[in-house]
C-alpha cells in the first residue's frame, strides 16, 4: 500500500514554519476581506467571491504536501523578489485608491513571490491551479463588466423567450425585459451576467482539476464546452424564474424560489458538465477501440 513520504505531524510543522507569512498576509488582507464581505461580496452578482476564496485555500492546503516534496533539493528563485515587490505596489495602490482589482489581485503576486523565494519554481508549479483559481475572486472593473454583461443578457433573454414561446407560453421580449402573461421580468446581471459566467467557468475548471483526466482530447474538449454549458445554465435559470413567476405569481418569483432558481443554475451546469464528460469519455473509448482494431 502506498504511503505518503510526509507524515501528518511533519506537515503541521511545515505549516507552522509559514506562520509569520500567514500573519503578514492576514495583517494586509483581513481588512480587505472585511470590506469585501460587507460590500460587493454581499451582492448577488459577487456572491461567488467568498466561495472561490474558500476553495482556493482548500486547494492550497490540499497540494501542500506535493509542494513541500517538489521543493526538496531545489534552489529558490531570485525572480520572487520583483514579483513580490510588484504585489506590494499593487496592494498599496489598490488599497489607497480603492481599486479592488489591484488590491485583491495583489495577493496572487505576493503568494507567487513568496513561493519562489522560499521553495523555488517546482514547488510553485504544484500550486499553480490554486493560484490560478484565485483569479475568479478578483473583482473586475465596472466598465468591463457592463460591456460584456449587456450582450450576454440580451442573448440569454432571446433564447429563453424563443424556447418558451415555442412550447406555447404567452411571452414577449423588449430588450432584456420579458413579459409573460401579466408579469414583466427584468433579466438582472445576477441572472445572466459576466459574474455568473465566471462562476460557472470556475465550477467547470474545478471539476476538470479534481477529476484529473489523462486524455488531452477530453480535457480540452470539456474546457471548450464550459462556455456554452455556462450559457445554457443561464438560460435554464431565466426560464425557471419566468415559469415560477407565471405559475405561482410575482411573490414566488422574487422570494424563496428565486434563490432556488440560483441552485438550479449550478445544479444544471454541473449535470451538463458531467454529462458532456461522459459523452467525451465514450468517444475516447470508441476511438481507442477503433485504433486497436486498425492496429
Amino acid at each position: 500500500m502506498p504511503t505518503n513520504s510526509t507524515s501528518r505531524p511533519e506537515q503541521l510543522v511545515a505549516l507552522l514554519a509559514w506562520l509569520p507569512v500567514m500573519i503578514g498576509l492576514a495583517v494586509l488582507y483581513v481588512p480587505s476581506l472585511y470590506d469585501l464581505l460587507t460590500g460587493i461580496w454581499a451582492s448577488d452578482e459577487q456572491m461567488h467571491g467568498p466561495i472561490v476564496l474558500g476553495i482556493s485555500v482548500w486547494l492550497l492546503y490540499r497540494n501542500w504536501g506535493a509542494m513541500q516534496l517538489a521543493a526538496q533539493g531545489q534552489k529558490t528563485s531570485a525572480w520572487g523578489w520583483p514579483i513580490f515587490v510588484i504585489g506590494l505596489l499593487l496592494y498599496a495602490l489598490g488599497r489607497s485608491q480603492d481599486i479592488l482589482m489591484f488590491e485583491i489581485g495583489s495577493v496572487i503576486w505576493l503568494l507567487v513571490g513568496i513561493a519562489l523565494l522560499n521553495l523555488g519554481s517546482k514547488a510553485l508549479k504544484a500550486q499553480w491551479f490554486a493560484l490560478f483559481f484565485m483569479l475568479f475572486m478578483v473583482p473586475l472593473p465596472g466598465a468591463v463588466v457592463d460591456a460584456v454583461t449587456m450582450p450576454m443578457k440580451m442573448a440569454v433573454s432571446f433564447v429563453a423567450e424563443n424556447i418558451l414561446y415555442w412550447v406555447g407560453y404567452p411571452i414577449s421580449r423588449t430588450g432584456v425585459t420579458l413579459q409573460i402573461g401579466q408579469y414583466m421580468l427584468l433579466v438582472a446581471d445576477a441572472c445572466a451576467g459576466l459574474h455568473t459566467l465566471l462562476t460557472l467557468e470556475a465550477l467547470g475548471l474545478l471539476y476538470l482539476n479534481l477529476v484529473r483526466r489523462d486524455s488531452a482530447v477530453r480535457n480540452i474538449g470539456l474546457a471548450i464546452l464550459i462556455v456554452p454549458i455556462s450559457f445554457t445554465a443561464n438560460v435554464i435559470r431565466v426560464m425557471s424564474l419566468t415559469l415560477i413567476t407565471y405559475h405561482w405569481g410575482d411573490a414566488a418569483g422574487q422570494g424563496f424560489l428565486h434563490g432556488f432558481a440560483g441552485m438550479v443554475l449550478f445544479i444544471s451546469a454541473l449535470l451538463l458538465i458531467i454529462g458532456f464528460d461522459t459523452v467525451l469519455q465514450g468517444f475516447e473509448a470508441y476511438r481507442r477501440r477503433a485504433k486497436g482494431v486498425n492496429a
